[in-house]
């Protein structure tokens, strides 16, 4: 099995750590989905099959990095209204600065991260598609206790489980 060392490194960041938990204060008394450990390791976990049945070749330490900072400006999103996928951009370069991910690698993850709300990359066949259907196809709106509240338009909810 493929060694996921960059993942690690970041579960272990002080900084990755430190946000994560604000965003889980931030959203404590959210009754929507959260963007917690469990929804990055979907993301992950979704990502590495998708990409299987997609031939679309990405080692998988660039997967899971990607999966555990994508949601990673939300606590900026929620304080400042920024759109938490720019917010996250020079947060996620710093975390994998720190964990001492190759530039060629920073470019990849950070540009996925900062495209994966972009409806415009949905069927694009490459990583930042690829991360952008995974976070996707994660959610869980069919068992959904806040679905008649939700802002997202029924077509755009998950209504079954594909992975």
């Amino acid at each position: 099995m493929e060694e996921l060392k960059l993942a690690n490194d970041i579960l272990s960041n002080d900084k990755f750590k430190s946000i994560v938990a604000h965003i889980e204060e931030l959203e404590s008394d959210r009754i929507f989905c959260h963007h917690d450990m469990g929804h990055f390791l979907d993301v992950a976990r979704i990502a590495v099959l998708m990409a299987e049945e997609e031939k679309i070749t990405v080692r998988r330490d660039i997967v899971y990095a990607a999966a555990l900072l994508h949601d990673i400006g939300r606590a900026i999103q929620y304080e400042s209204g920024q759109a938490h996928e720019i917010a996250g951009v020079a947060i996620a370069q710093d975390i994998l600065e720190e964990c001492g991910c190759a530039k060629d690698d920073i470019t990849l993850i950070v540009e996925a991260i900062r495209q994966h709300g972009n409806e415009a990359i949905k069927d694009n066949n490459d990583f930042s598609g690829l991360l952008y259907r995974a976070d996707k196809a994660s959610r869980k709106c069919y068992m959904c206790n806040a679905a008649d509240r939700c802002h997202k338009a029924p077509e755009k909810r998950v209504s079954t489980v594909v992975y």
